[in-house]
């Protein structure tokens, strides 16, 4: 399946176009950028034809190119729904980076805009698709430990000090700071590995006094989430501190411990648990395998066998949701509760052999 990559900033250029190589049933078929010289040269490594390569004001002429069956919207979170709407209306399934939108109104309509273009909408959850997350998923599921109890889940970095050029900074660009850019990655995963939808959401928010970085979206978000099952989730994301993206779940009988849980590369695995009256931890070693070339595999998948994405908008909508909920609890200081939904059915479409 040829896929149009729109915006060639650092996730295209350093780990998307690459990850191409490693994909089995997808292949870079056109190039979207604002900047020629820059387009000029990614186009020449890759291999894309000049006549494919397209600037933002002739985006729509993607409706006559055969080759390209999918774009992948790699833009700032407020340019999403616009171009969403834009490759829908030109026929051509649609690969969205995440968050889906600035906010649930705006998800809700480019989910419409695909459903009436009889096109796919898939959100790029690169987490759903990441080999030790589909561990720890399989060790969940088949109950060998018990319930999942609890998860704490960490995913902090620090930016710039010059970051009020960012357009991370900008609310209308980005719809938040931390949470939808950072901490979505724990509230997702929270949802993906559990299979249920929070009942009850109760955050903080904290951004520090006189930083223009934070003028217009937050530094720091807390939040802890409660599901049907008993199951919480505690949740910290920031742009104020060292790096870090962590992930712990304890189950009845055993924990599970994910160093670079959130990263591009590098997760780690670890089970401990207590075996004949002894506390044992070990590795769980996986192959390597490229997250990105696996999600966007799943979406040529898709299109081939013209089945649903495990990562539909409908996922990408719950999660603003959801976060929507956590802006409201931090504002107000008290949780806010959300009525009980049907379990998601979490392992459809999962790979062979992951379950």
């Amino acid at each position: 399946m040829g896929f149009a990559i729109v915006g060639l900033g650092r996730l295209s250029l350093e780990e998307l176009l690459p990850a191409f190589a490693e994909c089995g049933f997808a292949k870079p078929a056109a190039l979207v950028s604002g900047t020629p010289d820059k387009l000029q040269a990614v186009a020449k490594q890759y291999g894309v034809p000049e006549a494919s390569c397209y600037d933002y004001a002739s985006f729509d002429r993607l409706s006559d190119n055969p080759d390209v069956k999918a774009v992948y919207i790699v833009l700032p979170n407020g340019m999403h729904r616009e171009y969403v709407e834009r490759a829908a209306a030109a026929g051509k399934h649609v690969l969205c980076e995440k968050p889906l939108a600035n906010n649930a109104e705006e998800a809700r309509a480019m989910i419409a805009a695909c459903e009436r273009a009889a096109v796919k909408l898939m959100v790029a959850y690169r987490i759903q698709y990441q080999p030790h997350n589909l561990a720890a998923l399989r060790i969940i599921r088949r109950g060998d430990f018990g319930r999942l109890v609890g998860m704490t889940a960490v995913n902090v970095q620090t930016v710039a000090a010059n970051g009020t050029q960012q357009w991370r900074h900008k609310k209308a660009m980005a719809g938040g700071g931390a949470l939808p850019d950072i901490g979505l990655y724990c509230l997702n995963t929270a949802r993906f590995l559990s299979g249920e939808e929070p009942v009850q959401v109760h955050a903080n928010l904290f951004s520090p006094e006189g930083d223009a970085r934070y003028a217009e979206v937050e530094e720091t978000v807390s939040f802890t989430l409660r599901f049907p099952s008993g199951f919480i989730a505690n949740c910290f994301t920031s742009y104020g501190a060292r790096d870090d993206k962590y992930q712990r779940l304890n189950l009845a009988a055993a924990t599970i411990d994910m160093p670079n849980a959130y990263k591009y590369q590098g997760q780690e695995l670890y089970l401990a648990r207590n075996l004949d009256g002894q506390d044992q931890r070990g590795a769980i070693i996986l192959p390597p395998k490229n997250q990105f070339a696996e999600e966007i595999d799943h979406m040529a998948r898709c299109i081939l066998q013209d089945s649903r994405p495990r990562t539909p908008g409908e996922e990408g909508l719950q999660d603003h949701v959801v976060m929507e909920a956590i802006y409201r609890s931090a504002a107000s200081g008290q949780p806010v509760t959300f009525p009980p939904q049907p379990r998601r059915d979490m392992f459809r479409s999962l790979p062979d052999g992951i379950l």
